[in-house]
């Protein structure tokens, strides 16, 4: 299941009730962060391949400014190495913003929040030095050992119903009436077999967009190369559909979500994938079988969320190897 920048009970909010039923009565303590009331489970969210706690939320549960907290935090900097408390991207802030209500009023803020890991958290509490502080810290410690066993033991659970929502999504976008030119094109591809050369795609229209794509990546032969900063699991999800004996190489970022274990738990079923990190790119291309090079303006995990143009790039064979070779 595809875990990112955010908890699995944020980015599936229908799974919310299943965790609360799930989870140990002690860590169902409800804390007001910022005027709505919220399950400390669901102030735990996933950065950087850990879960964490904001500034703002740990400030609310202690009864202390988030000033003030980081303010101890500072003065006692020593205790906090960057495995314990670290700030965020303004990407990773964004993020946040766009999938936490309550914290709507981070985006307009000059200065990014600080998460606390588990381990940040535990030392929070010996840096306040309250009844409080040591009390609150035990129940978000248990929330905590309560995600983790959540997440491990419905694991596949989450997998089904992960896919029974992607295919009930791109159903009822299948009925929706696509934009004109969208539907020309695809005609097209299907009666001529007439590659398209570019295109837009407009917010919603999430299964056209991945048909195109999909079928961009069946006609590859050989090779497969993706550049693009943001990949997560349900990328490699679009390149299952890639033909069999089909190598495939990704560049992204180094703060990547996915991990060895992503890599050689797909390459044990739809081998070769090869994962390698970049940070000199800001966009997406697609390269197929080392001649036909593609310019996205969007994600592959993020296609028809927003909308966003392609276009397939004419005398690719030199552009390619620039590109390469700048990485």
């Amino acid at each position: 299941m595809p875990i990112h920048n955010n908890s699995v009970i944020e980015v599936y909010p229908s799974l919310r009730n299943m965790a609360n039923k799930t989870n140990n009565t002690d860590c169902q303590l409800v804390a007001n962060c910022d005027q709505i009331t919220v399950p400390i489970e669901s102030c735990i969210f996933t950065y950087r391949g850990v879960q964490v706690m904001v500034d703002r939320d740990l400030a609310t549960l202690y009864s202390v400014d988030t000033k003030a907290l980081n303010q101890a935090v500072k003065r006692n900097i020593e205790r906090f190495p960057e495995r314990f408390r670290f700030q965020l991207t303004d990407d990773e802030k964004n993020e946040l913003v766009t999938n936490c209500d309550r914290l709507q009023s981070l985006k307009h803020s000059s200065v990014n929040p600080y998460v606390f890991t588990e381990q940040g958290i535990a030392m929070l509490s010996t840096v306040l030095r309250s009844d409080t502080a040591v009390q609150m810290s035990i129940r978000i410690m248990d929330a905590f050992v309560a995600m983790r066993q959540f997440l491990t033991t419905n694991a596949v659970v989450f997998h089904r119903l992960e896919s029974v929502e992607r295919h009930l999504i791109e159903s009822e976008l299948h009925q929706k009436e696509s934009d004109k030119r969208i539907d020309e094109l695809f005609k097209k591809m299907e009666t001529q077999g007439v590659e398209p050369k570019q295109g837009v795609f407009y917010q919603g229209e999430m299964f056209d967009a991945y048909v195109l794509f999909e079928n961009l990546l069946q006609k590859a032969t050989c090779e497969i190369i993706l550049i693009d900063n943001y990949v997560d699991l349900t990328v490699l999800e679009r390149l299952a559909k890639k033909q069999s004996g089909v190598d495939v190489k990704i560049y992204t970022h180094p703060r990547t979500s996915l991990t060895q274990l992503d890599v050689t738990t797909f390459n044990s079923q739809y081998p070769h994938l090869e994962l390698h990190t970049t940070s000199t790119m800001h966009d997406r291309y697609l390269i197929i079988d080392g001649v036909n090079l593609y310019h996205i303006g969007a994600s592959l995990k993020d296609l028809g969320k927003k909308c966003f143009a392609f276009n397939k790039m004419d005398d690719a064979s030199v552009l390619i190897s620039e590109l390469l070779r700048n990485l």
